[in-house]
């Protein structure tokens, strides 16, 4: 029985490739300073692997951190608004407090002055719609004593009188109304004249008076003006306002000109009301 020879191809084919292998693994190991192929490959293939892992990891773990900072960032805003918020709640109590004592210690002097009158506080509840307390309520009525005519103090002077009363509210018409008429007299001369009200003039911030004598008395601009002893309406020396401007009329006769008011009648808020009218006074005295 013949053996069958095997091919001596084949094993010259591994040999060619072995030898082929061993030549690259020298040369690999040549070129890479005696560290190995495997060390070779590696940094070709797992090293540059795991860089871009390391990577995407730290840029996870940056997004993460920057996450929580923001909600963090976001918390601290929120309560920093909060508090923000709860201070300028306190800011704005604070600050109508002040102006409430500003307006109360305003009539508390005025008080001061007029101490020969009965008088009783009062606040405005509503006025006539427009940008000016012509015409507006108080929240006082006759269960206080107020009636019709009892003169209406605010600032520093004469806000009007009562026109109308109920049991727990009073409507008041101010002198700057166009149906107001105040005898008024100026302070320093005793001289006496006709206040009217005008409301087309209290948007420059000023009344009108007529009527006063052109005498040889001087009156000048600053001079005061105060109700006067012949009104039948008004108790007598109620600050009215300044001259702000004066003339003598066409007849050479009477002088003209406009008071500033001692008032803003653009944002009364409390007011004192005396509560004796001046028929109550006169009827006093003839009683006497």
């Amino acid at each position: 029985m013949k053996i069958k020879k095997q091919s001596s191809l084949s094993s010259k084919y591994w040999l060619i490739v072995l030898s082929a292998g061993c030549l690259l693994l020298m040369g690999v190991e040549r070129f890479t300073d005696g560290g190995g192929p495997l060390r070779f490959i590696g940094n070709y293939t797992v090293v540059p692997m795991q860089k871009g892992i390391s990577y995407v990891g730290r840029y996870l773990s940056d997004l993460s951190d920057n996450f929580d900072t923001l909600q963090d960032v976001r918390d601290e805003k929120d309560a920093l608004q909060a508090k923000v918020d709860e201070l300028n709640i306190e800011n704005t109590r604070l600050r109508q407090e002040q102006y409430e004592l500003e307006r109360l210690r305003e009539l508390y002097q005025l008080d001061e002055n007029y101490s020969d009158y009965e008088k009783i506080g009062a606040h405005v509840i509503a006025n006539n719609g427009s940008n000016w307390f012509s015409d507006f309520t108080i929240d006082k009525g006759s269960n206080d004593g107020i009636k019709v005519d009892c003169n209406v103090l605010a600032g520093s002077g004469l806000v009007g009188t009562v026109t109308e009363v109920g049991p727990d509210y009073a409507r008041v018409r101010s002198i700057i109304d166009d149906a107001s008429n105040v005898s008024g007299m100026v302070l320093s001369t005793s001289d006496t004249c006709m206040v009217r009200g005008d409301l087309s003039l209290i948007s420059d911030g000023r009344i009108r008076f007529e009527k006063l004598a052109n005498n040889d008395n001087d009156i000048q601009v600053g001079e005061q003006i105060v109700t006067s002893h012949v009104s039948d309406r008004f108790v007598q020396g109620l600050f009215i306002g300044y001259i702000s401007d004066i003339e003598v009329d066409a007849n050479n006769l009477t002088r003209s000109g406009y008071i500033t008011p001692a008032v803003d009648f653009s944002k009364l808020q409390e007011v004192l009301v005396i509560t004796t009218t001046k028929k109550d006074m006169t009827g006093e005295r003839e009683s006497e």
